[in-house]
């Protein structure tokens, strides 16, 4: 039991918040502000680096650019919230406590799952040994020191994902004496209606991105990635976007998970076999009626927010209301003055409208603008939860990541 509850304060309810991703952190922000004043509810949040990680842009960090350093401990500053840094390093749901450090001990009434994802880097053999990631700033910068250093060759990107099409684009046009290929199962912007598509694949010709598509990558080495069939391409650098996995935490404290370790959740973003756990962004498996939500950043925020204001609810003896969430569009970024926007259907499927070069460009940066302002502002007024799609409409859109 940690010291704080042994000191006198067994009353309180304790919320504790772990990871501060987008969700995790618009969860204490939102429930920081909203119980404010109050004695009998404690606000913690858990994660193992003081600095925001700002994911949407970590392509951009990957290729020198100097992004805002953002900390969480001045951010939670005269909300009531206490920041604790540490690893989560396992999850008791029968005893509700969490291990920080394997020497820490932190009990929790409410706990909000937020652990997030990484790049699956066990899926294909070399990759954990040889090839670099952008899970968070750190992996960024030493992407962008090794860039900066290779003065010629080639860059494989492994993954034509928005992350691989977007840091492949970055790479190409940041460093253009390297030949940058973009390998991946599928063509890039697959899910995107013909015209979208067509535009986002000339933009990589245009900065010279060679695209091979329906391929696989089978084992990384040192000096070159084999693809299945037996062929070898030779890599100076490999950067790997192709696929994400989650922490094992949930699974092994008990929860239940679906088959990729998500936490399974109620309408309301509750764990089904744990009530008292609340999931959300990339942790969670929210089921939707067009099916369980994939994760992107458009759905952290908003799952954070819902989380926030449901348990504000529960401690009023009110049942939390359900949550829904349609997807309003894909923005991907092709360099710095460039970009391809493919609106979509709450379900994500293409709608005809879309929008290309520089207004693309405007609108993703606009909407992917760094959400420290955002925060900022929930720390004096609480959001009403309604800045995310309903029903495929899309409102205050600046605020929505």
């Amino acid at each position: 039991m940690s010291t704080q509850r042994r000191a006198g304060m067994e009353t309180a309810h304790r919320v504790l918040i772990l990871g501060a991703g987008y969700a995790g952190t618009a969860a204490a922000i939102q429930l920081a502000a909203r119980v404010k004043g109050r004695e009998n509810v404690q606000v913690v949040l858990v994660n193992p680096q003081e600095r925001f990680t700002e994911r949407l842009r970590l392509h951009m960090t990957a290729t020198g650019q100097q992004l805002a350093e953002m900390n969480l401990p001045e951010l939670l500053e005269g909300t009531g919230a206490q920041f604790v840094r540490g690893w989560v390093t396992a999850v008791d749901a029968d005893t509700k406590t969490v291990r920080v450090d394997d020497d820490q001990v932190l009990h929790y009434d409410t706990l909000v799952y937020g652990l997030g994802s990484v790049a699956d880097t066990a899926a294909v053999p070399g990759v954990e040994e040889y090839a670099y990631t952008l899970n968070n700033a750190q992996d960024a910068e030493l992407l962008a020191d090794r860039l900066a250093r290779l003065g010629s060759g080639t860059v494989v990107v492994g993954g034509s994902g928005l992350t691989g099409i977007e840091s492949a684009a970055e790479i190409a046009e940041r460093h253009p004496e390297l030949t940058v290929m973009l390998l991946g199962r599928q063509e890039p912007g697959a899910t995107m209606n013909p015209k979208a598509k067509a535009y986002l694949q000339s933009a990589l010709e245009r900065l010279g991105v060679r695209v091979r598509s329906g391929i696989e990558v089978v084992n990384v080495l040192p000096e070159s990635v084999e693809l299945a069939g037996g062929e070898s391409i030779a890599a100076d650098v490999v950067l790997w976007t192709s696929g994400t996995r989650v922490s094992p935490l949930a699974a092994a404290a008990g929860l239940t998970v679906d088959e990729r370790g998500r936490i399974v959740t109620d309408a309301a973003l509750r764990s089904v076999s744990h009530p008292e756990v609340y999931a959300v962004g990339d942790a969670a498996a929210v089921r939707q009626g067009y099916g369980v939500m994939h994760g992107t950043c458009q759905g952290g925020m908003p799952t954070g927010v819902h989380a926030a204001v449901s348990i504000v609810r529960e401690l009023k003896g009110e049942k939390p209301k359900p949550f829904r969430f349609g997807y309003y569009h894909t923005p991907v970024r092709l360099g710095r003055h460039d970009a391809v926007v493919q609106f979509t259907h709450p379900d994500d499927s293409p709608r005809r409208m879309y929008l290309t070069g520089r207004k693309a460009a405007w609108y993703k940066e606009t909407v992917t603008a760094s959400p420290w302002q955002t925060y900022v502002r929930m720390k004096k007024m609480p959001s009403s939860g309604a800045f995310w799609p309903r029903g495929g409409r899309f409102t205050r859109i600046r605020e929505a990541w």
